[in-house]
Parts: C-alpha cells; structure tokens; sequence
C-alpha cells in the first residue's frame, strides 16, 4: 500500500533552487541563442535555405498568430545565407501601351530582388502578386509580397492559404516554375496589355496548427510529402539552472524586443507559478509568445517602471482571475445555496465526491467543480448500467472507463458465475454531456462502497482513472479540480478532515493557489496520493481492500454475494435445489 500526505511545499514549483538565476536576470543580453530553445525548427530552416535543399517549401506547426510568425520570420532571417540576386528580378519600363522587362539598375528598383524574408497572417491576391494600374492612358505596376521576396523567403499563415484555393494554386505554379506571370485578378477582365514574366526564385514557409496543417495534406499530398517539416517547440524542459537561465533569458529579451517592462528579481516565482499552471507540469516552462507577450501587457498597466515586481504581477492575476471568474463563482453559489447538492461532512453508502473541470464555449478560464456521482445495487442478473450512457449523455471515453472498471472488479472477485446483482452508476444532476475516464477510480470506489454496504467519506474526493489492474492513472485540469472542491469546502468552514485524492503520477502536475497551499501548511486540508484504487479505499472508508485478519471491503462483498446466492438457491423449486446440492457436493 502506497499513500503519500503531500506536503504543502510538495504542491507548488520549487524556484528557491534557482534564486541566483533570478539575480543575475538584469544582465542577461537581449541575444536569445534560439538553436537551444528551438534546434529542431532552427536545423529545419537550415536545411531550407541551403543551396541544394529538396524543397522549396517548409512546414511548420506552430500557431498562426502575428507573434509566432514574427518570431519565426526572424528566426528565418538569421538562417538566410546571403544568396546571389543574379539573373531574377529585374526592372520593367513602361512606353506607352508597351511594357519590356530589363536588368534591374539599383536595389531600389520595385521589382529588383530584395531578397527580405516576408510575413503575413493574411493574403490578398494584390496584396501578394501586386497588381496593374491603368489611369486614363497610364499604367503602372505595383509590387507584391512575393516580389520584395524574391531571393528569399515568404512566411504565409496556412489558413489564408486553404481558404483561397485559386490564389494558392497559383502561388505554387510561380514558385515551382520559378516565374512568376501577371495574372488578372478576376479572370473576367483580362490585362490590358501584355506583361513579359518576372524570373522568382522563392522559399515559402507555411505555418499552420494541426489541424491546418491534416487539411494541407488532405489537400497537397505530394508537395507535403516533399516539403521540409518542423514544429515550433511550446515549452522548454527544465533540468538545471542553464535551462532556466535559458528560459529567464528568453523572457527578458521578449520583453525588451516588445518594450514591455521585465520581471523585477523578486517577480520570477510569481511568474513561474502562473507560467507552470499554463502548461501543467512542473518540469516545463511555456515558449508560447502569445502566452507571455499577455502577460507583459496586462501587467504592464500595473507600473510605470521599466520592470514589474512580485506584487504588480500577483494584483494584475487576482484582477484577471476576478475579471474572468462571475461564472465559476455562481455554479459555487449554486452549491452553497443546495441547488446543487455536493455534501463535504458524513458518510453515505455508494456516494462519492468526483471532481470535473468545467469548460463553457466563449468563456476564457477553465474551473473545478465537485460532482456527485451515486451508485444502487440490487438483486440482479450482474448488468451494470451506466446511466449516462443510456441516457445518451455518456461520451465513448466515459463508457471505456465504466468497462474498465467493471473488468477489475470482476477479476478480483474471482466468480466462477456471474455476480448475483445488478448496478447503476450516475452523476447526480449533471444535465449535459460527460466524457473522460478521470472519474472511473470514483466510480468504481463508489460502486465497492454500494456492494459492500460500506459508506465512503463525503470529507473526500477524488479524481483518477484507473486501469484493469487497479492502477491510478493521471488525469487532466487537476488544479482546478482541487481548487474548485477547496472553494465549497472553505466556504462552508473548513473541518480539518477534508481532502483530495490524486494519482501519484499527477504530483509533477500541482501547481495550487496560495490560499490552499496556506490550508495544507495549516492541516486543514489535505492531500493525498495514491497509486493504486486499493490505497484510496482505506481513505474513503476506513476498511482496507483486502487482507488477513481484519475486515475489509472484499470480504464483505464477498459474503453479501454469498448471503444473495444461497437466499437464491431457497427460493428456487426443489428439484433444482437438490440438483444445486449435488453439483456442489
């Protein structure tokens, strides 16, 4: 049996071991070395701009928001070798109704290569091939993205791509017959004159999320295939001090690039917290831009100096947290006032406190809230029915975990025939989808409580999914899930018996608020975790799973079962009662 009582400094992100990186922040240079905080994308941009590179196209999965392609529109431009502008380009000289194509005379000329790296999360046609322009008599030529790239590269958001099919196939044929032709942009109206073509030597990079990116394969499978692939890396893995030295690093010089004020020495736990919540983990810090230019911003209203101390940062959280937090603070009021009854004192048979995190559409932050989930048993044929399934508002993942569960118990019992009852399973007024597996280990501890006839604690909840074996798996949004069951409790006064259940494996994962790690220190509300369903019980119930010379939850199944099969075999006619005494003798 393995029960851990995490200790409250157990809960949070240990940064006392790198205060000297914190003290040696103001010096860092705003010179980030990017091919340790991203060597995969940085090699792959290599490999595209070498001079014999496979592919003039590169993919990269990243999000497709101005400050990913700014970011990875610089990266691009430190990767650029200074290429030979020979032989493309050019310069077109305009006589009349006549236009001819010459060598271009200076790097000025409009349709000279320039050789820039160029970004754009979103594209026209004349924003990118430019257009023609006829005044009366005049005409005129004016230059696109894809001509202040020429020589170099063009960084495109791919959902501007996929949603103009007739600009992208034409983006293609250009770059693959390195020329590039002037197209009328409605095919209705042809040009007024005839344009000689331009000579385009171009590398694109396309940047799209997952999904972006399934649909650009669907659509381009061989030039996919082809195309150099890398991923924008989201978070860094923190070992030791050079890789937080790297991260520190990383953030003031984002900062600085943005002139946006930098973290003071003592703000860098705070933003350590916050940064660990984001990517939920412990080990890992964020790489996102997006995540920490939001950051910089909003805090950045909170002082007028050229950094950000601990409390500036911690008032604009508790602020945005307040700002964003009217619905999670309703479903608890639904709580307090009964309308929702979660009960956080006493015992009852077959009812347990879960913990879900609740996402709403439109709405920013993600909160716990405790669920009640409920089980019966009754005389039956062994079906356990899962009642969010049969409702139709059980997900497939849900019903899985229920199977699971089910599988595990029956194993342990050990029955040469099916168990003589039958179960149902619920979350009490839950009126909306359920899915997930991280309330099977409730469940299934719900469900013991029901066939042995023992109650489980309402002081408790728990949270886990749990295998065949009866192993506690991690789950996800475990803080929240905490934090929510912590409100109720709290605010109903606090018994100093109340608590969480975790899997062990989730421990890397806690990253609490102030206000629950201060009850922790304070034993008035605890931690558990375990890595087994067996070690939650004894915490449930007070009775152990199983074992010699006690009572516990499996003995006691075991003779209700035992109860229930011979008050079956009374009740059956006599010649089927002395057929069932010679089977078993």
């Amino acid at each position: 049996m393995t029960i851990t009582r995490l200790a409250w400094h157990a809960l949070k992100p240990d940064t006392d071991s790198f205060a000297e990186v914190f003290t040696t922040s103001e010096t860092h240079s705003d010179d980030v070395d990017f091919s340790s905080l991203q060597p995969r994308l940085c090699y792959g941009l290599e490999q595209l701009h070498q001079p014999a590179a496979s592919s003039s196209w590169m993919l990269v999965k990243a999000l497709e928001a101005p400050d990913y392609l700014t970011l990875i529109t610089q990266l691009a431009r430190q990767a650029a070798p200074a290429m030979g502008l020979e032989n493309i380009g050019g310069r077109y000289v305009i006589e009349g109704q006549q236009i001819t194509l010459q060598p271009a005379l200076s790097a000025d000329d409009d349709f000279a290569p320039r050789g820039e790296v160029v970004s754009a999360d979103w594209i026209e046609s004349e924003q990118l091939f430019g257009c023609v322009r006829q005044f009366g008599a005049t005409l005129s030529l004016q230059p696109g993205l894809i001509h202040r790239a020429n020589g170099g590269t063009l960084v495109l958001a791919l959902r501007s791509v996929l949603a103009q099919p007739l600009l992208w196939l034409r983006l293609k044929q250009m770059v693959t017959q390195r020329r590039f032709d002037w197209l009328p942009a409605d095919e209705s109206r042809p040009l007024p004159v005839a344009i000689p073509s331009l000579p385009l030597s171009l590398k694109v990079i396309l940047v799209g999320d997952r999904e972006s990116l399934a649909d650009f394969q669907e659509m381009e499978s061989m030039l996919a295939e082809q195309a150099i692939y890398s991923e924008y890396e989201d978070t860094l893995q923190i070992d030791d001090d050079s890789d937080m030295t790297q991260w520190v690093g990383w953030v003031t010089a984002s900062a600085r690039a943005s002139q946006l004020p930098v973290p003071a020495e003592d703000s860098w736990p705070v933003l350590i917290h916050e940064a660990v919540r984001y990517t939920g983990d412990r080990q890992t810090l964020p790489l996102c831009p997006v995540w920490l230019l939001r950051q910089l911003r909003e805090v950045a209203a909170f002082t007028e100096d050229a950094q950000f101390t601990a409390a500036q940062l911690e008032e604009m959280l508790a602020t945005r947290e307040w700002r964003e937090g009217y619905l999670a603070e309703r479903m608890q009021d639904e709580i307090l006032l009964d309308q929702i009854l979660i009960e956080t004192e006493g015992e009852r048979v077959g009812q347990i406190n879960a913990l879900s995190v609740v996402e709403f559409p439109g709405h920013p932050r993600a909160f716990g809230e405790p669920s009640r989930i409920s089980c019966v048993v009754h005389i039956g044929d062994g079906e356990f029915v899962d009642i969010e399934r049969k409702a139709e508002l059980g997900g497939n993942i849900h019903a899985k975990g229920m199977m699971i569960m089910q599988a595990f118990l029956m194993t342990e019992l050990q029955l040469e025939q099916q168990i003589p009852f039958s179960a149902s399973l619920t979350f009490e007024q839950s009126y909306s989808e359920v899915d997930g597996d991280s309330a099977s280990m409730a469940e299934l501890c719900a469900l013991i409580s029901a066939l042995a006839e023992v109650p489980v604690s309402q002081n408790v909840a728990i949270t886990g999914s749990v295998d065949q074996f009866g192993r506690a798996q991690p789950v996800g949004g475990l803080n929240e899930k905490i934090e929510g069951f912590f409100a109720v409790c709290d605010a109903r006064g606090l018994n100093g018996q109340q608590g969480v259940i975790v899997p062990a494996a989730n421990v890397r994962h806690l990253c609490l608020q102030r206000n629950v790690l201060e009850a922790v220190k304070e034993e008035k509300f605890f931690i558990w975790a375990v890595e087994d369903v067996r070690d939650a019980l004894p915490l449930l119930t007070t009775l152990p799973w199983d074992g010699e010379g006690e009572t516990t939850l499996l003995q006691a199944i075991q003779e209700r079962i035992a109860q229930a099969t011979q008050h079956d075999a009374r009740m059956r006619p006599w010649p089927l009662r002395w057929l069932n005494w010679f089977n078993h003798n």
